[in-house]
């Protein structure tokens, strides 16, 4: 196994990796040979309670109006926007999948978020900066995207940081993976944990601080509740406080969700993903009475307490590692079983002395990893508005199950919903068992389900969908 190591070592050095990269790589190798990763055990931790978080609802209206256009002034948006969406069939930037439209124009997630910055840069008048960490498959097409957008302009702070790749390993052996059918699968991002070293390595958290920042506000590009905050800006500037993560109420879809606990041995807040919970502990960590938070993944960093830290670790901080059990083709479930050694953004905070959480609305989270999560996000339970918020009513989402045979692949998706998706403003939840194609204006109500009929089936025009399947136009006696 160590001789394995250098194997894979060798193969970053041949495609000229970088020394943090390849620093990067190696202690997670280490610790994954070494099984180094133990449970996070209920009783070493207490629960972040409800009286622990200070609530944005709360501050919203004691926020001075100056203070959060301070804060917003001082602040860079960083968007991790290397992923492409392969499983949903996606090969291209997931960024770039089509949202809705807003007033005719199609959108995808990269312009929503151009469109979030742009209009806060203008109610504002501050800088606010976008920054974009792209992948090698997502950057040439993303940057596209931005600079064919008229409305953005960003001179002297670059549009993009680059992530790090690392070697895909046989999960049996160790060795790097070989896939002459597509040398690409043989590599894989290290998680968004890699943000920190990336940062570091490329220079920007000085060229930042040149221009005037000193805090960055930290998210994925496929949750578009995310959007720039004046009034969280304001009250991370005068909490003093270095790290911040916001958490929001658990729903019943995030149960299975990371959550922060407070470590009793040093006394700080520790982000436990459920790959983490010991199989005894299942049940009081999804809890929502037991822990009632889960993470949102937005994360808000002081600058100038980052890059102590990260000169305090070389540019690779020392997070538990996550490891993904995939096949080296994510799309072909007979290929070489493989793992991909991962690090979660979160987990930083346990290095932070001063860190804390504020809870925040569910409307600032809103993250689409499969078609049933972009099903709702094209329905009519949502509105784009003009300053590119996506508007809900109360962000409580009804259950979607869409068969996977036919749904899950993107193409298939959008070859079923032609005209779009159903109404689902008064649906409790949808149900799809089989191959059905919806036409024009269909609308789901209560608990909308549709049966496999064991062939392609298909939803006229103007239909309504109930539990019973596609409602009879007749009266029934």
């Amino acid at each position: 196994m160590a001789n394995n190591l250098d194997v894979c070592v060798l193969k970053m050095q041949e495609h000229d990796f970088s020394d943090i990269a390849i620093a990067q790589f190696e202690r997670m190798y280490e610790i994954w040979r070494n099984d180094e990763a133990g449970w996070m055990l209920e009783e070493d931790y207490s629960p972040l309670a409800l009286s622990d978080v200070a609530s944005v609802a709360e501050i919203h209206d004691s926020m001075p109006a100056r203070t959060a256009k301070a804060a917003l002034a001082k602040t860079a948006i960083i968007k991790l926007n290397g992923g492409l969406g392969t499983s949903m069939g996606l090969d291209g930037p997931k960024s770039l999948l089509p949202v809705r439209r807003h007033k005719a124009r199609r959108m995808r997630f990269l312009d929503i978020i151009l469109g979030q910055v742009v209009s806060m840069r203008t109610q504002h008048r501050v800088q606010l900066p976008l920054i974009l960490m792209n992948s090698f498959r997502t950057s040439k097409d993303s940057l596209n995207v931005v600079r064919h957008n008229h409305r953005f302009h960003q001179d002297n702070i670059p549009l993009e940081i680059m992530q790090h790749r690392e070697p895909k390993i046989m999960a049996r052996t160790g060795k790097p993976v070989s896939f002459p059918e597509n040398p690409e699968l043989e590599w894989c991002p290290p998680g968004h944990g890699d943000v920190y070293s990336t940062l570091w390595e490329s220079g920007i958290l000085d060229v930042l601080q040149e221009n005037g920042i000193e805090y960055i506000f930290i998210s994925n590009s496929d949750n578009l509740g995310a959007r720039p905050s004046s009034i969280i800006a304001g009250y991370f500037a005068k909490s003093k406080t270095d790290f911040m993560v916001e958490v929001s109420r658990k729903t019943p879809a995030d149960l299975k969700g990371g959550h922060f606990v407070i470590d009793k041995e040093t006394g700080r807040l520790t982000l436990r993903e459920m790959s983490q919970v010991h199989p005894d502990n299942k049940a009081a960590a999804m809890d929502e009475n037991i822990h009632p938070y889960f993470n949102t993944n937005n994360i808000w960093i002081r600058i100038s307490a980052l890059k102590k830290v990260l000169e305090k670790y070389d540019g690779v901080l020392p997070l538990p590692v996550i490891r993904n059990n995939k096949t080296v083709d994510p799309t072909d479930s007979s290929s070489a079983r493989v793992v991909q050694l991962e690090t979660a953004m979160g987990a930083a905070i346990s290095l932070f002395e001063n860190s804390t959480c504020i809870e925040v609305n569910r409307s600032r989270f809103l993250p689409v990893k499969t078609t049933e999560d972009l099903f709702i996000l094209r329905s009519d339970r949502f509105h784009l508005t003009d300053s590119f918020e996506m508007e809900d009513g109360n962000y409580i989402f009804p259950e979607i199950s869409l068969d996977p045979r036919y749904y899950k692949n993107i193409d298939d998706f959008n070859d079923r919903f032609p005209y779009g998706v159903p109404s689902l403003a008064a649906a409790a939840s949808f149900e799809v068992e089989g191959d059905w194609t919806f036409g024009r204006d269909t609308h789901c109500f209560g608990n909308a389900y549709l049966e496999d009929l064991g062939k392609p089936s298909y939803v006229p025009n103007g239909e309504y969908i109930g539990h019973q399947g596609i409602e009879p136009n007749e009266w029934l006696h």
